[in-house]
């Protein structure tokens, strides 16, 4: 058997270490590149390059005539308190962009035709996103198109230009739009982590009593998908012979309020919520996963409380060994 060669762009990061690993069980030969390693050591391409995709001399570098696939993940990106501030928008825009023109223009010249882009649920139209509990995100009410947020945009134009190789240049092109990935190995910490990863940190350093800030009034809905469901899901796309665009997230929606009363039932302690004043997003958001079961036969299904008990305890061996808590 021939070993299959695949580059993961973005490898340094918490779902393209996740992939890298899940490559490698399959048997395949990787290489990963990234403008940084990933901090938690997972790293087990064959092959990693530190360096930045908006350099051209680099992606002449990694994306090389052998190669049968590309994961390209890489995106200037965080959570709410980085994508909805307004403060980094000229960045998000310029620079995830700049990341895929690079990559696919040389792909074309080395005759690389199979790519799988890393979309994101923040593309769908605010307007559709205003009922917490009725939220629209299903694939085909992406346009009129109106995100909430530059980031969306970005991501919005980067599907259609990675469409527009598959008609142009006959790409093989896949296109999964994420829906709040999270778990272990995950950013906790420093203004780009997730809500998810935010809330299991604040609880897991409380103490009996304590008091845990909630952005916003906790009303605002989402769903969100354990990485491993992510990984399957990337995969299962790649294998299939559907372009998408598809979601790639959880059916199980539930409001931040209660996401943090679910997390702090799992640490057991004695806590209340405070809510205060930041950047919230649309007010609810779920995955709608009808196309993904018609076209792929699968959709995830491991229970959010599964994954959140996994993903609590890993940031809490964290802080134990970072906070000396």
């Amino acid at each position: 058997m021939i070993m299959k060669k695949a580059l993961v762009c973005g490898a340094g990061g918490f779902i393209g270490g996740h992939l890298v690993n899940r490559l490698k069980s399959e048997g395949y030969w990787v290489r990963g590149v990234d403008i940084k390693e990933n901090e938690y050591g997972n790293t087990n391409s064959d092959e990693f390059v530190l360096g930045d995709l908006r350099d051209v001399n680099l992606v002449k570098q990694v994306v090389t005539s052998d190669l049968d696939e590309i994961y390209q993940l890489a995106a200037d990106m965080g959570g709410a308190g980085f994508v909805f501030t307004g403060d980094n928008d000229a960045d998000i825009m310029h620079n995830s962009a700049l990341c895929n023109l690079n990559v696919l223009e040389e792909m074309k010249r080395k005759g690389v035709k199979n790519v799988f882009y890393s979309s994101s649920a923040c593309m769908y139209p605010e307007y559709n996103q205003m009922d917490p509990d009725n939220p629209k995100c299903s694939e085909d009410s992406a346009y009129p198109a109106a995100p909430d947020s530059e980031y969306g945009w970005e991501k919005l134009f980067s599907e259609r230009l990675y469409l527009t190789y598959n008609r142009n240049h006959g790409f093989n092109s896949k296109i999964g739009r994420f829906h709040n990935i999270f778990g272990p190995q995950g950013t906790w910490k420093g203004g780009r982590e997730k809500a998810p990863a935010a809330i299991c940190r604040k609880v897991a350093m409380a103490q009996n009593g304590d008091v845990i800030e909630v952005w916003g009034d906790g009303t605002q809905t989402r769903s969100f998908l354990i990485v491993d469901e992510c990984v399957d899901g990337i995969r299962r796309l790649m294998e299939s012979d559907f372009a998408g665009p598809v979601n790639i997230g959880s059916e199980e929606m539930i409001s931040i309020q209660n996401f943090t009363r679910l997390v702090m039932d799992i640490s057991g302690k004695d806590l209340s919520i405070k809510n205060i004043e930041g950047p919230t997003g649309v007010k609810g958001r779920n995955s709608d996963n009808k196309l993904i079961k018609e076209k792929l036969g699968w959709a995830p299904s491991i229970p959010l409380r599964n994954g959140v008990e996994k993903t609590y305890n890993w940031i809490l061996d964290q802080i134990k060994v970072t906070e000396n808590v």
